[in-house]
Parts: structure tokens; sequence; C-alpha cells
């Protein structure tokens, strides 16, 4: 099935109730096309959203610490508590070093949580495949929120990300991030070999959430 991963960032278009009232939408979406919505709000927004749609709801970030005097941190068990399923890391508005990103992956199998790395470039992409996440989603950072998808733009990123991972660890799945927000862009990154894409103001941002949700999966 395809992966469609909505990033709320922290637009006031999807924070608070707003956050709730989309991930609805992103639920009845998913639901009306057979594709698999998750939806990726702030902290403070996963318990509200958790309990009131069916669908996985992940955490922006996770740091790679347990229980303890870590005042400030956001731990694998706290997100997993509030009703979390899975996390991204390493997004380029929240950049880890390998052995953070590596801390928190771990971390997060220990809590069964689903794991998201974000990589800039083929590099970047190989380097955060062995350490095995479940997925990794290339985004480079300045095509991010331009309107210009990656799979346009670079598309030698995608596929270059794509056969690193397979020849390193096949069980991790590619996502496609950056500039992501119609329905051709999903389309490319399909075509150019990942399982779904992550996204976020293409569709936080549209006039009608409903309208531009719809309009990016209808015709896959």
């Amino acid at each position: 099935m395809i992966k469609v991963v909505l990033n709320f960032k922290t637009y006031a278009e999807s924070t608070g109730d707003a956050a709730i009232q989309l991930s609805k939408i992103c639920e009845e979406v998913g639901d009306l096309y057979d594709v698999e919505m998750v939806v990726v709000p702030q902290i403070a927004d996963i318990h509200a959203i958790s309990s009131q749609v069916s669908i996985p709801v992940y955490s922006q970030h996770v740091d790679g610490v347990g229980h303890g005097g870590y005042t400030g941190h956001i731990t694998a068990a706290s997100i997993k508590a509030a009703g979390a399923s899975g996390t991204l890391i390493n997004h380029s508005e929240r950049r880890l070093k390998l052995a953070d990103i590596g801390a928190s992956i771990s971390a997060c199998k220990e809590a069964g949580l689903t794991t998201i790395v974000c990589t800039n470039d083929v590099p970047t992409t190989r380097a955060a495949a062995a350490i095995k996440p479940d997925y990794v989603a290339v985004e480079p950072p300045e095509l991010i929120g331009s309107g210009i998808p990656v799979s346009k733009a670079d598309p030698e990123v995608v596929t270059g990300s794509v056969d690193a991972v397979k020849r390193i660890e096949p069980d991790v799945g590619v996502l496609c991030g950056a500039g992501i927000s119609k329905g051709e862009d999903l389309k490319s990154a399909l075509e150019l070999g990942t399982e779904g894409v992550l996204l976020a103001s293409g569709i936080i941002k549209a006039p009608d959430q409903k309208k531009a949700l719809e309009e990016l999966v209808a015709g896959i």
C-alpha cells in the first residue's frame, strides 16, 4: 500500500484543534482511496489526535535517551504512551549526528516504534540505511517548501538512494520528500522506486486541505 506521511510541522493550520480536524481528513481520504496515511503532529497534539483517529500518528522527533535525568528530551516511551506508533528522525529542520540517529533508532526499536530517517543525498541515505531504520525519506533541504518536487528537480538523488538502500538493507523502505504537493509528484516518486512520500506545506497550507489531499492520491 502507498504510504503518505504528512508532517504537520508547527504551522498554525495544523496545531491544536486544527491538527485534530486535519487528522480526521487524512483518515477519511486514506480510507476512501486505500492509501496508508500517517500524520506527524507536534508532540503536544499526539495524544489528542491518537485518541480520535485510527490511522498511525508519528512524532516529529525522538531523542536516543531513556528514563532518567533528561529534562527537555523526548523519549520513545513517552510518545508511545501518548499514542504514537512511529517517528521522524533527523528531519532537515531537526538535524542529528549519525551517532544520535543510531541512538534514536535503538530507543524506538526497544519501544516498538516505526522509524523514518530523513536524508538529503545518496551518501547520507546509504549511511542511514546501514543503521536499519524502517524507512528513509530523501529530502534535499533546498527543495523543502519550494513547490518543486525532488522527483523532478533531482530524480537521480531518488533513484540513487533507492539503489543504495536496496544494496545495503533491502528491507528498509524509501520515501520521497521535498516539494511534493500534487498527484503527478506522487506518481513520479513511485515510478522512481519509492514506496510513498513525505510532505507538508503543499497540503497544510492549501486553502482546502481535503481537496488538496484528494488531488494528491486520486490518480494513483
